[in-house]
C-alpha cells in the first residue's frame, strides 16, 4: 500500500474499512477536550466492550432469581460455563477444544503449567527464556527453579539480542537451543515480547526445543487477540493467556491455558489437582484420590470465576462476529504498517528516536515501541495532553497499540502528526 500523510487520506482508509462498525461496540475514553481521545493502549488493558455489562447483568439476575440453584438452572447454567467459552478460545488459539480451558489469573496457570511441563532432573534441568520477559515470568521461573533445589543463576538461560540491536534473530534462538541440547528442559518465551512488541516464530522455535528433546510453552499475554496463532500445528506443548489486553475482557479478566492433546489422557502427568478438574462423572461423589478430566480441563482447580467469564464471553464473542483472527490481523498489519510510515516519514536520528519493534509485519503485532533517548517522558506527557493514551515502560520506551476492533486509520494519523509536532516544537 502506498500511504499519504493527510486526514483525507485517513479518513478514506477509514471508509473501506470492514470492521469500522466495530469502533462504536466500545465504549470510547474523552480526551481533554471532552471528545474521544486516541486509545493506544490496548496491549496494556483493552475498552470495554458495550455488551460486557448486560452479559454481567444476565449473572447478577440470575444469581438474584436461582441463588445456588443458578449452577443447574438459567440460560447458562454456571456449572458448565467454562464449557461455554470453549469453542470460541479453541478458534481463538488455533486448538482443537479438548486443548484449551479458560480458568483462573495468568501467572496462576503458568505456576500450574510449570509444575506439569518443568520437570528437571540431574542432567536436564535448564530453563531458556528471553532476556527481559516480563517481570511476572521472571518471578515466576525463578520460584520454580528453587522449588527444584536449583539456582536461578544457573538453571535458567536468556536470550539476549546481538550487540546493536533491540530484537532476537530466530535463527540465534534456534541455535542457543541447540547449543543447550540435552541439558534443556524447557523453553518458555513469551509470544509477542511486551518490551518491544517483536512477535517470535513460535513455530520454528517449538521444532527446534523438540528435536533436542525439550517442552515448548508460550506465555501469549500479548499474542492472544492480537496474532494469528495455531498452536495445535505447531506442534506447542503448553500456553496461556490473559484477556484483558487484546481480548478486552476486563481489569484483572480470566486466563486461557492450551495444553497439547497429546497430554489429554495423561492422569500420570504430575499436576497441582483441585475439585473443578476431577472427572464430573464422580466429581459429587467426594471421595480420594484425584482422576483428571480430559485434556486441558483437567487443570482446573476451583469452579469457574463466573462475572468475569461473562465479560469474555461477551468478548470473545464480537471477535467472532468480526471474522475471527484472520480478519482482525489484515486490518492489524494495515494500521500498524501506516503508523511505521508516518514515524519513519520523520526520519529522525536513531540517538533521537528509534522504532525498536521489528519492520517486517510478520514480526510483529499491533504494537510499535518508541525508544526515545532525550526527553521520553516529556513525548508521553505530550501525547496525553492531545487525547492520545500511550503506555510509558522505563527508562525511556513509549508503547504505542492501534488495535484493529476500534482503532482508525484516523487515530494512527493523530498519533503520527501529534510525535511530529513534539519533534518539531518540543515542550
Amino acid at each position: 500500500m502506498t500511504y499519504e500523510n493527510t486526514l483525507d487520506f485517513a479518513r478514506g482508509l477509514d471508509a473501506r474499512d470492514s470492521l469500522r462498525a466495530f469502533r462504536d461496540r466500545f465504549h470510547l475514553p474523552l480526551g481533554p477536550d471532552g471528545q474521544p481521545g486516541v486509545y493506544a493502549c490496548g496491549n496494556s488493558l483493552g475498552l470495554q466492550p458495550k455488551s460486557a455489562r448486560a452479559a454481567v447483568e444476565a449473572e447478577f439476575q440470575s444469581w438474584q432469581e436461582h441463588a445456588v440453584e443458578g449452577h443447574f438452572h438459567g440460560t447458562s447454567p454456571w456449572m458448565h460455563y467454562h464449557e461455554f467459552l470453549t469453542a470460541a478460545s479453541a478458534r481463538l488459539v488455533g486448538a482443537r477444544p479438548v486443548e484449551v480451558v479458560v480458568m483462573n489469573n495468568l501467572t496462576t496457570n503458568l505456576h500450574l503449567l510449570l509444575i506439569s511441563f518443568y520437570r528437571p532432573t540431574a542432567t536436564r534441568y535448564k530453563v531458556l527464556m528471553e532476556g527481559g520477559a516480563f517481570p511476572s515470568d521472571q518471578y515466576a521461573l525463578e520460584s520454580q527453579v528453587k522449588l527444584h533445589g536449583l539456582r536461578p543463576d544457573d538453571a535458567i538461560v536468556e536470550l539476549l539480542p546481538r550487540p546493536g540491536e533491540h530484537t532476537l534473530r530466530t535463527e540465534d534462538i534456534e541455535a542457543r537451543i541447540q547449543e543447550l541440547g540435552d541439558s534443556l528442559a524447557t523453553v518458555i518465551l513469551g509470544g509477542v515480547n511486551y518490551y518491544t512488541g517483536q512477535a517470535f516464530d513460535m513455530a520454528a522455535i517449538t521444532r527446534a526445543g523438540h528435536a533436542v528433546g525439550a517442552i515448548v510453552g508460550f506465555d501469549l499475554a500479548h499474542a492472544a487477540g492480537n496474532l494469528e496463532l495455531q498452536l495445535h500445528d505447531w506442534d506447542v506443548d503448553f500456553a496461556c493467556w490473559c484477556s484483558y489486553k487484546y481480548l478486552n475482557s476486563g481489569p484483572g479478566g480470566t486466563s486461557g491455558v492450551f495444553v497439547h492433546e497429546r497430554f489429554a489422557r495423561r492422569p500420570d502427568l504430575p499436576r497441582l489437582a483441585g475439585w473443578w478438574g476431577h472427572d464430573p462423572a464422580d466429581r459429587f461423589q467426594m471421595k480420594k484420590g484425584f482422576r483428571p478430566m480430559e485434556g486441558a480441563a483437567g487443570w482446573q482447580l476451583s469452579n469457574a470465576q463466573i462475572f468475569p467469564m461473562a465479560i469474555h464471553r461477551a468478548a470473545l464473542a464480537l471477535v467472532d462476529e468480526a471474522g475471527g483472527m484472520a480478519a482482525l490481523r489484515r486490518k492489524s498489519e494495515q494500521l500498524t504498517g501506516y503508523l511505521f510510515w508516518l514515524l519513519q516519514e520523520l526520519n529522525l536520528p536513531a540517538d533521537q528516536l528509534e522504532i525498536i519493534t521489528p519492520a517486517d509485519p510478520a514480526q510483529r503485532g499491533c504494537q510499535v515501541s518508541l525508544l526515545v533517548r532525550q526527553r521520553g517522558r516529556a513525548l508521553f506527557d505530550y501525547l496525553a495532553a492531545q487525547g492520545i493514551v500511550a503506555d510509558w515502560r522505563e527508562p525511556n520506551v513509549v508503547r504505542l497499540a492501534p488495535v484493529p476492533l476500534y482503532n482508525s486509520f484516523e487515530d494512527v494519523w493523530r498519533i503520527g502528526r501529534a510525535v511530529a509536532e513534539w519533534v518539531n516544537h518540543p515542550v
